[in-house]
């Protein structure tokens, strides 16, 4: 596995495996890597000739107050687990990197981000859209692998390569769940062992919702009723949103007919925690 630090030689690499016929896969992360980040690069190994994985905590997706400065890091680690997974370049770039000084320039992607975690961060998905358009300026995939948890930002990453008219396919992967049901994150190692259980009832919340929709309960707001009187049932998890919007454009739904989605966003503790089903009628 090759380690490229500098923009310079991540663009050579990428450059020259093209010039070769290469079908680039790419897997990009802010590191602390688990089996969900890991289930992305097996698909990627799957899809393209040579695996590239980025480690990058985003600057510009953190809000004021948020925990960028103690956002998980364990380099040594992600470098294993990467070497597990058969990754062939891992792009680890420094915020300097990445923006130099005087940088000035931002992609924002509108619609799609505005409900939801857009309402909660504003400006965070600007730097996502930010950073992703980069480090596809600079791998230059073929394929790009994003995990549904983040399921806002795969649907603004979608819109980003369309209306852009870049070349390659975003390709989506389901959430990778813990035995009890907690959806993996890098942010589960802030939660204390009694915080971790509570968050375990947004879960609960999500399932109890879309049983009432598989029993022919079409009405959002008799299905966020439920989610939110589960959800309350632990006071240790703060609501943030809990919303049913449809899986394109991310926007409110009063009735759901064929397919929605049900996201939500929560507090334990000092800790947000994202979550999502989707409902889909068979």
């Amino acid at each position: 596995m090759k380690v490229i630090e500098s923009v310079q030689d991540m663009k050579k690499a990428s450059q020259a495996l093209r010039a070769e016929g290469k079908k680039i896969a790419f897997v990009p992360t802010m590191g602390y890597l688990h089996e969900g980040h890991l289930s992305l690069m097996k698909k990627g190994r799957e899809a393209g000739d040579v695996l590239v994985v980025s480690i990058f905590v985003n600057p510009t997706q953190f809000g004021k107050g948020e925990d960028l400065e103690r956002y998980p890091r364990d380099l040594e680690k992600d470098k294993r687990l990467c070497k597990g997974e058969g990754v062939d370049i891992l792009f680890v770039p420094s915020a300097g990197e990445m923006y130099p000084e005087n940088y000035q320039t931002y992609v924002d992607v509108e619609k799609v981000t505005k409900n939801l975690c857009g309402l909660s961060r504003p400006g965070h998905f600007r730097g996502v859209a930010t950073v992703v358009a980069k480090l596809f300026n600079l791998v230059r995939p073929d394929y790009a692998i994003f995990g549904e948890k983040d399921f806002q930002q795969l649907v603004t990453i979608k819109r980003l390569v369309k209306d852009l008219n870049m070349d390659l396919d975003v390709i989506g992967m389901p959430i990778v769940r813990e035995a009890d049901g907690l959806a993996m994150s890098s942010r589960n190692s802030y939660l204390s062992q009694e915080e971790r259980r509570a968050a375990l009832n947004i879960y609960r919340a999500l399932r109890a919702a879309k049983k009432l929709f598989e029993e022919g309960e079409r009405s959002a707001g008799v299905l966020l009723n439920e989610a939110k009187r589960v959800i309350e049932i632990e006071p240790m998890v703060v609501l943030d949103y809990i919303k049913l919007v449809d899986v394109e454009m991310m926007e409110d739904m009063e009735r759901v007919e064929d397919e929605a989605l049900l996201a939500t966003a929560v507090r334990v503790g000092e800790t947000r925690l994202i979550d999502n089903i989707k409902l889909r009628k068979t």
